[in-house]
């Protein structure tokens, strides 16, 4: 188990769980309801993602692997791009955040890729094909 990953994965999950209680209740009185949902939604893939950061981090336990590390940093790098543009973009309301957003898209793509890839080669080299 990858140690460090996995606080890191503990300490995004109790950030989304911070932040969705500050959704639900701290911007009722200050943001439209299209902000709120649009916060909430960056809520959701964080926590979405945090789950995944839980698995590289186990997987690292059965599987050795560089893809995994990279996995583990597109992870990252998704979840403050994607999900923090949105916190921004609702908080500040300034729509160019908006730009950011579809590069955190990417790289949890791209995270999602690599874990693939990681279990795929690991699996190759078990069965030794």
């Amino acid at each position: 188990m990858k140690k460090g990953l996995f606080m890191l994965a503990a300490i995004s999950g109790f950030f989304a769980v911070a932040l969705g209680a500050f959704g639900a209740h701290g911007l009722k009185s200050v943001a439209p309801p299209n902000l709120i949902a649009i916060f909430n939604l960056g809520v959701e893939y964080q926590f979405y993602h945090t789950f995944a950061l839980i698995a590289v981090a186990f997987a690292g336990h059965w599987i050795n692997s560089r893809l995994l590390n990279w996995a583990a940093g597109f992870f990252i790098a998704g979840i403050a791009l994607f999900s923090g543009s949105l916190y921004l973009y609702a908080i500040l309301g300034v729509k160019m955040l908006g730009i950011v957003t579809p590069f955190g898209g990417v790289c949890l793509l791209v995270a999602w890729m690599l874990l693939a890839a990681a279990v795929y080669r690991h699996r190759m080299d078990e069965s030794g094909l």
